[in-house]
């Protein structure tokens, strides 16, 4: 038999007040929550409940039906049972992970499972729920999921943007980006290059313009969002 999941609803009305809004269809909201549970009732009650919250949400019957769908741009919430047919809500998390996806997810369970939930937990979830469990808990998971997703998505769009300005480089500017976040003076990195100072004057000149930059802790900025590392230094 499974648990029972209702969640308990305690003062949703004012709570719904507070919380920050998504408002409308799938197809214009900004965030999403998405509730995978293989228990037609549980989908049903949760996604009244979110809707009663106002926050856009979509139900599926499986982890497989969840994969199905389209893409969603903006930050989601992934409402998670553990234990269903086919792929589980761990084998579903980790799944998500290899395709670098930004779902955060909130785990839900009518089972007491210790070891699971700190797998779950040190997955990368935002919480793990017993079943049945209090409404106003449920929507705070939510609320701290999308924000932890909005978060998430804010930062691949600075490292997106940092990596097309990177690409702006030429092979040669490109390293000599590398010395100068290390730290180098021009000197230093003529040394390093064996070539003359005045050119590493002019490749810096140019990766400055490029990237759009005054200053060397803007290159550091840039570089540090595009994932690229300072070069070594050959002593």
């Amino acid at each position: 038999m499974r648990a029972i999941a209702q969640p308990i609803n305690r003062g949703m009305s004012s709570r719904s007040n507070q919380i920050r809004r998504a408002g409308g269809s799938a197809s214009r909201a900004t965030e999403l929550v998405c509730v995978v549970d293989d228990d037609q009732s549980v989908r049903r009650g949760l996604r009244r409940l979110f809707k009663s919250a106002e926050y856009a949400a979509e139900s599926f019957a499986s982890a497989e039906d969840y994969l199905a769908r389209e893409i969603f741009e903006g930050p989601i919430c992934l409402v998670l049972d553990v234990r269903m047919p086919g792929l589980n809500g761990l084998e579903l998390q980790k799944e998500l992970e290899s395709r670098g996806a930004c779902e955060q997810i909130v785990f839900i369970t009518g089972h007491n499972d210790v070891p699971t939930c700190t797998q779950a937990m040190k997955n990368g979830a935002v919480d793990f729920l017993m079943k049945p469990f209090d409404s106003e808990e449920l929507i705070e998971a939510v609320r701290r999921a999308l924000g932890r997703g909005k978060e998430h998505l804010r930062k691949r769009e600075e490292r997106r943007e940092a990596r097309a300005l990177i690409d702006k480089l030429t092979p040669r500017e490109f390293e000599v980006l590398r010395f100068v976040i290390m730290g180098l003076l021009n000197k230093q990195i003529a040394a390093e290059m064996d070539t003359a100072e005045k050119t590493i004057k002019v490749h810096r000149g140019r990766v400055m313009q490029k990237l759009g930059a005054t200053s060397v802790p803007d290159l550091v900025r840039i570089s540090q969002r595009a994932g690229i590392l300072p070069a070594r230094n050959s002593a």
